[in-house]
C-alpha cells in the first residue's frame, strides 16, 4: 500500500476568530503557523493534532454553507482519539459545548460521540 497514514484535513471555517478559539482554546490543539494570505483575504492555521496529522484551518471570505444532511456527499466528521471519554465530555461540557448522548460502536464495542464547531461540522470523539 502507498499510503502511510493521514496527513491533514482541510477545514474552511465562517469566522476565523471564533473558530481558532474553538480549536486552540477548547481542543487543545497546538498551532504550527498561522499565515495571512492578503491575496486570497484568507488565513491558514496549521494545528497538530496526535502523532503527526494536522488540522488546517481556512478562512475564505464568504464560503458557502456545508450541506445539512448528514449523509450528503463529502466529508462526513472527523473523529479524535480520546483516552477516556467521559472526562472528555465532561471538559466539553463545561465549556459550553454540546455533546450528543455516548454511544458504543456494535462493531468494536468501543465508545463514541458528536459534537460540533462553530461552523457545524460534526466531530467525533472516539474512546481508545
Amino acid at each position: 500500500m502507498f499510503t502511510k497514514g493521514i496527513h491533514h484535513v482541510a477545514v474552511i471555517c465562517s469566522n476565523y476568530e471564533r473558530s481558532k478559539h474553538f480549536y486552540v482554546n477548547i481542543l487543545g490543539l497546538p498551532i504550527i503557523q498561522e499565515t495571512f494570505r492578503a491575496v486570497r483575504h484568507s488565513y491558514k492555521l496549521d494545528l497538530a493534532v496526535g502523532n503527526g496529522g494536522a488540522i488546517e484551518l481556512f478562512s475564505f471570505p464568504n464560503p458557502p454553507n456545508r450541506p445539512t444532511t448528514p449523509e450528503a456527499c463529502g466529508l462526513r466528521h472527523l473523529a479524535f482519539k480520546v483516552d477516556d471519554l467521559d472526562v472528555s465530555v465532561a471538559y466539553l461540557t463545561a465549556n459550553d459545548i454540546l455533546v450528543e448522548p455516548i454511544r458504543t460502536d456494535e462493531l468494536t464495542n468501543k465508545r463514541f460521540t458528536f459534537f460540533k464547531d462553530p461552523d457545524g461540522l460534526p466531530l467525533e470523539l472516539y474512546e481508545t
